[in-house]
């Protein structure tokens, strides 16, 4: 009896430990993903100059964001597309694909000729690069967010749910931290013709490190019991369509939030209010530092007062915050370091918790589908197009009209949470 007893607490530690390695490999895959894809925010000024006709230096600027506007026109089509598939062949094996393609996009950046030397084509090319890397992107994030909810325990969903986004957070102040450094160790004109090419290349480079650290992680026991589950549940299409809504909602002033703090609060310090390049980049890493220590703590807090309520305080305190920490941001580089953190900061409650939130409103058989198509189509028509309509309405002075369009936001997605059922702690097969 003492001898089965310790062969069976020995491979629930084997388990454990597989499960522990599972995260860690998600997560630095996640946040290798979200290095790739941020760089290219805020490296925009540098490929604007480098890859568009920089004559007119403002029109080069916002065809560089509108093209990574359309990068995400391909990511609810990655999502429609690889959703089924991570039913059908596993997370697994679809976070492996995923994470390829991420990685021969950002070469493909790093190693286009100069619009000097091709014209139009490296425009062109450019674009390519970013559907591609969309077109991944809306399957690696479905997919990831049900992997790490689905791994966690049930009591610790919204914790473990906080690695998610400590991964996208560190990748996207990784991709801002190394933006600084080029700007320190380089000039400004080699930065324009070349220097900007370095994290792309160093970028998709190291993702393949992190498709060596997923090749051994372990497929969810959910998935594996998949067969039995999906005869349980059998959605009308209005139900489908009314949770879909529901989840697009929450998406959208998610993602609203997430592209104002992280990405367009340092351009418009640059472009808009001529703060030094070097500068806004450093108070821009210090303000994402801040976050990331906190967000355990709010990941931890939600397993407690549920996912709905950490949801509720950050669209209600951003909505409220955002105009006066807006216009706070001026020239001075303190100015963008009080007003990201703070904005940060608010965010974070919802950041933290989101696979979890999301995950605990839908059925194992639906989860990557609804994830893959309404989250994408959400970070599409909302988070694609945040850093142009800001960049552009401020430069006409216009910017307040961007601050109500994301209260707006934020009250509707609001209304979607107080519908929500309070599914913290549930096993996620139990979720009808």
């Amino acid at each position: 009896m003492t001898s089965f007893s310790n062969i069976e607490s020995q491979s629930q530690q084997v388990v454990q430990k597989d499960i522990k390695k599972s995260l860690i490999a998600s997560g630095v895959g996640n946040l290798l993903e979200w290095y790739d894809w941020t760089i290219y925010a805020v490296a925009s000024v540098y490929i604007a100059s480098a890859l568009f006709d920089k004559t007119d230096p403002t029109s080069a600027l916002l065809n560089t964001l509108a093209v990574f506007a359309v990068g995400f026109v391909s990511r609810p089509i990655g999502g429609f597309v690889f959703g089924p598939l991570a039913n059908k062949y596993g997370r697994k094996n679809i976070m492996l694909i995923t994470m390829v393609m991420m990685a021969l996009a950002s070469l493909m950046i790093a190693f286009i000729p100069s619009y000097e030397e091709i014209g139009a084509w490296a425009s062109g090319l450019l674009l390519i690069a970013r559907l591609v890397q969309g077109f991944a992107h809306g399957g690696e994030t479905a997919t990831s967010y049900a992997y790490i909810a689905e791994i966690a325990p049930p009591k610790r969903r919204g914790l473990w749910s906080s690695m998610s986004f400590f991964a996208v957070g560190a990748g996207s102040l990784l991709a801002t931290l190394f933006l600084a450094l080029l700007n320190v160790t380089y000039t400004d004109q080699q930065m324009h013709e070349w220097a900007w090419r370095i994290p792309f290349a160093i970028g998709g480079g190291l993702a393949f490190f992190a498709i060596y650290l997923r090749r051994n992680m372990i497929e969810t026991h959910i998935e594996k019991n998949n067969d039995q589950i999906s005869d349980e549940v059998n959605w009308p299409f209005s139900k489908i369509m009314k949770v879909g809504i529901k989840l697009f909602f929450y998406e959208a002033g998610s993602t609203l939030t997430f592209y104002t703090w992280v990405t367009c609060a340092a351009i418009y310090a640059i472009g808009i209010q001529k703060m030094p390049a070097k500068d806004a980049f450093m108070m821009s890493c210090i303000a994402q530092v801040i976050y990331l220590i906190c967000l355990p703590f709010q990941g931890r807090l939600s397993d407690y007062i549920g996912r709905n309520n950490n949801s509720l305080i950050t669209y209600i305190g951003s909505s409220l915050l955002l105009f006066p920490l807006w216009s706070l941001i001026s020239n001075e580089p303190w100015t963008l370091l009080v007003a990201q953190s703070v904005g940060l900061f608010t965010m974070g409650f919802l950041m933290s918790c989101k696979p979890a939130a999301m995950s605990e409103q839908i059925p194992t058989k639906y989860r990557t589908n609804f994830l893959g198509f309404f989250m994408s189509l959400a970070v599409t028509i909302f988070g694609g197009t945040a850093s142009y309509v800001n960049t552009w309405l401020y430069s006409i002075d216009k910017g307040w009209i961007f601050n109500v369009y994301l209260i707006v936001v934020s009250i509707i997605a609001s209304i979607a949470v107080l519908t929500w059922k309070n599914n913290k702690g549930i096993d996620l097969d139990q979720v009808k």
